[in-house]
């Protein structure tokens, strides 16, 4: 199976912020220095605990913002300066 060249990549986190919560959930933005993800895609952020502990963070939808910004909508942000490999669904 070949990959897409924009299927993987690796960035770090620059900036969260919450954009709504209700009783069950938490939605949050996260901007990051680079990025293979397109509007209207999905996939995951991968990151590594300072335990050790691997974490998977699913991306929800990719938002374009008003100052032409790029940012992940997630449910669990990661804070920033996390390094993370992005990988965006086909």
């Amino acid at each position: 199976m070949s990959h897409s060249p924009r299927a993987e990549f690796s960035a770090v986190v620059t900036d969260i912020q919450m954009v709504s919560r209700d009783r069950t959930s938490t939605r949050w933005q996260m901007a990051l220095d680079r990025t293979n993800f397109a509007v209207g895609d999905t996939g995951s952020l991968h990151a590594v605990a300072r335990s050790g502990t691997h974490i998977e963070i699913p991306v929800l939808e990719v938002v374009l913002d008003d100052a032409g910004d790029l940012w992940h909508v997630v449910e669990k942000p990661l804070a920033a300066g996390t390094d993370v490999v992005g990988r965006v669904s086909q």
